[in-house]
């Protein structure tokens, strides 16, 4: 049997904005990070998900950050941050200046494989061995949970099937035939970055575009993304999209690539061919590759051993807590996702945390 290489009252699986508010306020009510609660971490280096973006993404009103409750204590803000570096290298910095101003040794690369029961404990295994503790808080984001929805034919396609997880550049995709699909922000940036740069480029999306006409997300746009989200999680059904509840801001920049008839979707295509794809209406589009951004699901599978997900295909959480089982709470999940609600989030969970402790 593998010895456990930590005992801890709380561990927390991933160090993105959620796990890191967390640990901020398990701080702030006076848990001494690395002794009292652990923060596990598989990433190579700090920022979570956006240590993985793509070169050309920049932070802006399409690709918002909020920034870390007590971030300002640093002197840093992501609304004043360069817009011209790469997005991946500011969330890093900033992130990695953050964990070292407070101290929340957080422990990396560490992969957690699963959650599970030993007597009245929680067991975490993860690569370093086992963690006994009395309560998790998963953070675990969905980067590594790419969703790619299947369509007929996929197998056979002779080009590249390309997820925003893997997309590096526009670069790669120089003099080449392109389908991109998915209605949100992601896909809107790979066609404005591949225009001028692929030979062709063609948009698919399962529903229309819901472009608004304000410029950045709206607090109304914002509440009733939360508010789709925290009803899915209250019902334990699957979570919706946010751009769903948000829609798409209406930049200077995409109104511009619409004016030009860059950002003009199509209703998806019914099949995959070997060379490109088929349209309903019978019409046919050649593709070397399709870039499918169309999205992520919650990164749950190391959860699976406490059998916490329903029927309906999500789990029951309100307030941050687990219904079916009291020590698990899920930061960043339904209405705490991506970046909006998380850091409320973050406190709220903290403290039903130090209660049960």
């Amino acid at each position: 049997m593998t010895a456990a290489v930590n005992d801890t009252q709380v561990v927390i699986v991933g160090a993105g904005q959620a796990g890191l508010a967390v640990a901020y306020y398990l701080r702030r009510f006076e848990l001494t990070p690395g002794t009292d609660f652990v923060v596990y971490d598989r990433g190579p280096g700090t920022g979570g998900a956006w240590q993985h973006r793509w070169d050309a993404l920049r932070l802006g009103s399409a690709h918002h950050v909020t920034d870390l409750p007590g971030m300002a204590e640093l002197g840093l803000s992501f609304e004043t941050a360069d817009r011209l570096l790469p997005a991946k290298d500011i969330v890093a910095g900033y992130y990695r200046r953050y964990e070292e101003h407070y101290g929340l040794d957080v422990r990396r690369p560490v992969n957690v494989h699963r959650i599970f029961d030993r007597g009245a404990d929680l067991v975490v295994a993860h690569n370093e061995g086992e963690t006994r503790t009395r309560v998790v808080v998963n953070a675990s984001g969905t980067w590594g949970a790419p969703f790619i929805p299947w369509y007929p034919g996929m197998d056979g396609f002779r080009g590249r099937h390309v997820h925003t997880s893997t997309y590096v550049s526009a670069e790669e995709f120089a003099g080449q035939d392109v389908v991109v699909v998915g209605g949100g922000t992601s896909a809107i940036g790979f066609l404005l970055e591949l225009e001028g740069v692929a030979s062709s480029l063609t948009w698919a999306t399962r529903r229309p575009v819901d472009f608004r006409d304000e410029s950045e997300l709206t607090i109304e746009g914002g509440v009733a993304a939360v508010a789709q989200q925290d009803a899915a999680a209250r019902a334990g059904a699957a979570l919706p999209s946010i751009v769903s509840g948000t829609g798409v801001p209406r930049t200077r920049r995409i109104a511009a690539g619409i004016d030009r008839g860059l950002l003009v979707e199509r209703p998806m295509f019914s099949r995959v061919e070997p060379d490109g794809v088929r349209w309903d209406d019978g019409s046919f589009t050649r593709a070397d590759a399709i870039i499918w951004a169309t999205g992520f699901r919650p990164e749950l599978r190391h959860l699976s051993p406490l059998k916490l997900r329903e029927k309906a295909g999500g789990l029951t959480v309100a307030s941050g807590a687990s219904w079916q089982d009291s020590r698990i709470f899920l930061a960043g999940y339904g209405p705490q996702a991506s970046t909006i609600g998380a850091n409320r989030a973050g406190r709220v969970i903290a403290r039903q945390v130090v209660a049960q402790l």
